[in-house]
């Protein structure tokens, strides 16, 4: 399934949900005072921008923020709460897409690197990002560690969440690192509604070596936005990469 497909104008229209969820406060403000001190007093450039749910908070901060987004309908979302000249957009994928300037962070949240479902388009993502920066910048990206523990042998699913109306499970390719998050929203009535999502996950480590291939540096790695320690037991990540100030150079004289 391709991703203008998956975030078509139905997507778009469920995707806020203010208050609640990912749009809760207290997981919306650390994220969001993160990403401001990183950005300091230059511009934001965030990836795959969708309805602004983390650019508007960020934008409201001081920070100018310019979004690449592949899907119109996300962006037509975005516009009920700030038009172009406030949040500028550039349509295009976040592997390939150039914005103009350069800034001093690029972001990338809510495992949205995962939508890429091959290798070398992760390791473009990354070049994109490192293309945008000023020296110095960094790019930021939220993400998942797979639970492969979760998965007993032989089985192809797992059940990752369950509450009333709700049930989210993910079926594996392990061969090719690709998992497809399967969501059932259901009522009284017994009537279903399914929504799915294709995903290429990617370890800790294999993230990394993607930064060094792009030239970027593992800065920080945290559990949360909070700063929270990153362990074994972690099940996401905030990892900070960074690209290398320019070196100063020196001249000599007679």
């Amino acid at each position: 399934m391709e991703q203008e497909q998956i975030w078509d104008s139905e997507a778009a229209r469920r995707y806020d949900t203010p208050g609640t969820g990912m749009f809760a406060p207290e997981v919306l403000g650390p994220t969001v005072d993160f990403l401001a001190r990183l950005a300091g007093d230059g511009p934001a450039l965030e990836f795959a921008i969708g309805t602004g749910r983390v650019a508007v908070p960020l934008a409201e901060r001081g920070v100018p923020v310019t979004g690449i987004e592949l899907s119109a309908p996300m962006v037509e979302q975005l516009r009920t709460k700030a038009d172009e000249a406030t949040i500028p957009v550039v349509m295009g994928d976040m592997a390939t897409t150039v914005a103009p300037g350069k800034y001093s962070l690029v972001y990338l949240v809510y495992n949205t690197i995962s939508n890429l479902l091959t290798q070398e388009e992760q390791v473009q993502c990354f070049r994109n990002a490192a293309r945008h920066l000023r020296p110095g910048g960094r790019f930021v990206i939220e993400l998942g560690v797979p639970e492969l523990r979760r998965l007993p042998p032989g089985r192809k699913a797992t059940v990752w969440h369950t509450e009333d109306g709700y049930i989210g499970l993910d079926t594996y390719d392990t061969l090719r690192q690709h998992l497809v998050s399967h969501h059932f929203h259901y009522d009284e009535s017994g009537q279903a509604r399914l929504y799915r999502s294709p995903h290429r996950y990617i370890w800790p480590s294999e993230l990394d070596l993607m930064g060094q291939l792009a030239g970027l540096e593992l800065e920080s790695r945290h559990a949360d936005w909070r700063g929270s320690e990153f362990t074994a037991e972690s099940t996401s990540h905030v990892s900070v990469y960074r690209l290398p100030p320019e070196e100063k150079s020196t001249t000599s004289g007679r």
